[in-house]
């Protein structure tokens, strides 16, 4: 099994941001570039996903979070526009139930 700390490291590493929330939408975690990347920064770790989206997008992120749960797919494109591609992605225990979900991006790629 990895360390901890290792897995961490890994994490923090990326220049990519991940947000994880679990089942509620509580943000438990996010690495230094997602730190850099949300309005808040560290200040959004133990609240709520749901205080930081409009109406639409709460609708949305419920959804989506009862589809990775009902359906088994592990994946699900959330939103898109000209600067990202926004995936929920589930985190699942060891028996496969959804323990939360982190938000991964694809940028668009530079025009140059």
């Amino acid at each position: 099994m990895v360390e901890e700390k290792l897995l961490g490291l890994i994490l923090e590493s990326l220049k990519d941001p991940i947000l994880f929330a679990d089942t509620d939408h509580m943000t438990r975690y996010m690495n230094k570039a997602a730190i850099g990347f949300y309005e808040g920064g560290a200040d959004l770790v133990g609240r709520s996903l749901m205080d930081c989206h409009n109406e639409n997008s709460r609708r949305m992120m419920r959804e989506v979070l009862a589809a990775l749960q009902s359906s088994g797919d592990d994946e699900s494109l959330y939103s898109t526009d000209e600067k990202a591609r926004v995936f929920m992605r589930a985190v699942r225990d060891r028996e496969g139930q959804v323990i939360g979900y982190y938000e991964r991006y694809e940028r668009a790629p530079q025009q140059g």
